[in-house]
Parts: structure tokens; C-alpha cells; sequence
């Protein structure tokens, strides 16, 4: 049991650490909207593979902050 919990504590690191990389990313760079939407597909698909049947858990911790910077950068509502 010892084991499991450590391997989903390491996982949630990792999803931590590609959100918190990726949003940083998007609010730094010069990106296109399209883009900015194509890096937040590509960490829900690893957020996904971590954590398969998750969907709905990304779409009400993580979405909301890409939404966030999404429509701060974009100017958008």
C-alpha cells in the first residue's frame, strides 16, 4: 500500500510540475491563441495518461487556470 501511495504522490508531482511549466510557458512566450490552446490539449492528454478516467477532475482544478490566463492574455471573456 506504502507503494501505491508513493507512485500517486509522484504522479501528482509530475502533473503539478507540467501545469505549473505549461502555464508559465504560455503567459512568457509569444504564442497565437491556437497555440497557447494546442500546449493546454497536450497537458490534458498527459494529465490523462497519468490518471486515466480523470477527465472531469482536470476540467474543474486545472481548466479554470488555463481559462484564466487564456483570456487575460488573449483579452478575451
Amino acid at each position: 500500500m506504502d507503494d501505491d501511495l508513493r507512485e500517486e504522490d509522484r504522479k501528482v508531482r509530475r502533473l503539478r510540475f507540467m501545469v505549473d511549466f505549461s502555464l508559465e510557458y504560455i503567459r512568457t512566450q509569444r504564442l497565437t491563441h491556437d497555440q497557447a490552446l494546442l500546449v493546454v490539449a497536450r497537458v490534458k492528454t498527459f494529465a490523462l495518461e497519468l490518471f486515466p478516467g480523470k477527465e472531469e477532475t482536470f476540467d474543474i482544478v486545472y481548466a479554470p487556470r488555463f481559462k484564466r490566463l487564456l483570456n487575460e492574455k488573449f483579452q478575451r471573456s
